[in-house]
């Protein structure tokens, strides 16, 4: 990079808005802590059913008794999530006025059926929690099932936004004023199926790896009974599945990438120019100078996988300086998201095939100790994959119609301000959740059925309830009847 390119850099600098980098770190925080919880809110549910639904099949009242704790579990989480939900449901007009004041038409009403699927999920995790011991069995069972469409319906709807933000669509801008807005387009775009599907998988991963996580640190301390052994193989064949299936399933987001995004590409790929025959793979690396430092090329390779054929990888030198993307953030959260992905596809694979050889790797300490990190490494690779989505649309946040400078605004002191006390909200929510779940844990292993409220009095049922959580299932209510 020369020194007139960094003068114009230094003068873009100088001319952005004075709000665009506390709503940057604001969106960062609040995204990034609450895309967590959502994964939660898609994957919990569906575990939950198979859980239940297998300890009413096979009368197994260790099945029931881990369903029980994992509802109310993902009632912790859920409310926590709600909290951070909220927060940014005003953050999009309070940190990008530009963008909700011009295109907050085109954006409704994916937002409006968001917020109703929050509400029917919370209506229905309320009913299944209330439920035990008081509804039949079957019914009592089929609560999970709107709790999981709901989740999954509402995360639908924020990436059918994020999803427009990359591929806009269902707007004519005639002018200067965005007119025959089609809402329906923006909820159904075709990228948005495929966003879905990418950021479905994951939350299986996410979810699935770090609840099978915590069993496998429990086994790690001599907790080798049953309930800890299946409280770990049913969340880990979700969290196989879906790290098997998300290789496949990004290939095919990535697809025309090119047409679409042709700068996030070139980053993804460190292509600085456009070669004159097939694009290598670039493993690792980074720009300095204007050069490409430290990358391990593997001939061909990076147009195999990226273009499906031998045509070169599009370069920078095609692209307007003032469009490009911050290169080496991009790049190397792409690889991270893609590494950490890979590593764990090969461990679950690892488990099924020595398995099918007759050896179980959850007799291995080494094993349950990687199994225990799995949740933490599933959520890394998460974060980085939206990073390199977000930072790789940079430098528009409605590509190549609105650039992320129009929608910031030009107040800063508030913002910082809001900033500091989010830091302050959600870590202390991180503190709760966390002192909350151990103690629950904790009373859990003592033999505590029910939990009950710190106020108020006790009924007999609840104080004679001991760890035989089947009976919360209703089955001596039901042969009463």
């Amino acid at each position: 990079m020369d020194a007139t390119q960094l003068l114009a850099q230094a003068a873009e600098a100088a001319a952005d808005p004075a709000g665009l980098m506390p709503a940057r770190q604001q969106m960062a925080l609040s995204l990034g802590w609450h895309i967590i919880l959502a994964c939660f809110g898609v994957a919990f549910p569906a575990i939950i059913f198979v859980m239940h639904l297998r300890g009413i099949r096979k009368k197994d009242p260790v099945a029931l008794g881990l369903a029980k704790r994992w509802g109310k579990a993902s009632a912790v989480l859920f409310a926590i999530g709600a909290v951070s939900g909220t927060v940014l449901s005003f953050e999009m007009g309070m940190l990008w006025p530009g963008l909700m004041g011009t295109y907050g038409d085109v954006l409704g009403l994916p937002f409006a059926f968001e917020g109703l699927a929050f509400f029917l999920e919370a209506i229905f995790l309320g009913i299944y929690l209330y439920g035990w011991g008081r509804m039949p069995q079957k019914l009592h069972l089929l609560m999970v099932v709107p709790m999981a469409i709901t989740g999954v319906i509402g995360t639908y709807c924020v990436l059918a936004v994020n999803a427009w933000m990359n591929v806009p669509v269902g707007f004519d801008i005639i002018d200067g004023e965005v007119t025959n807005i089609e809402p329906w387009a923006v909820l159904f775009n075709q990228h948005a199926f495929m966003q879905f599907a990418h950021m479905w998988v994951a939350a299986y991963m996410v979810a699935g790896f770090s609840i099978a996580a915590v069993y496998a640190a429990g086994m790690l301390k001599g907790r080798r009974d049953r309930h800890h052994r299946l409280g770990f193989m049913v969340p880990f064949a979700f969290a196989t599945v879906a790290a098997l299936a998300q290789p496949f399933v990004g290939h095919f987001l990535g697809e025309g990438l090119d047409e679409r995004q042709p700068s996030k590409l070139a980053a993804f790929e460190l292509a600085l120019e456009t070669d004159d025959g097939a694009s290598p793979l670039r493993l690792g690396g980074v720009v300095i100078d204007g050069e490409v430092k430290g990358a391990i090329e593997i001939p061909y390779l990076g147009s195999i996988i990226s273009m499906g054929s031998l045509d070169p990888v599009p370069g920078f030198d095609q692209i307007a300086d003032e469009d490009e993307p911050p290169v080496n953030i991009t790049h190397l959260a792409f690889q991270a998201m893609i590494g950490l992905g890979l590593l764990l596809m090969a461990a679950v694979a690892l488990y099924w095939f020595l398995r099918w050889r007759k050896r179980d790797l959850l007799d291995n300490k080494w094993f349950l100790r990687f199994m225990a990190m799995t949740g933490v490494l599933a959520v890394l690779a998460m974060e980085a994959g939206w990073i390199a989505t977000e930072v790789g649309r940079q430098p528009w946040i409605v590509y190549g119609v609105m650039r992320t400078t129009e929608a910031a605004g030009d107040h800063a002191g508030e913002l910082w301000g809001i900033y500091g006390g989010s830091v302050v909200l959600y870590g202390g929510m991180t503190i709760g959740a966390i002192v909350v779940l151990r103690s629950m844990a904790r009373r859990w292993r003592k033999g505590a059925g029910d939990l009950p409220s710190p106020y108020g009095p006790q009924s007999p049922l609840a104080k004679a309830e001991g760890p035989e959580e089947i009976r919360d299932c209703g089955d001596e209510k039901e042969d009463a009847r």
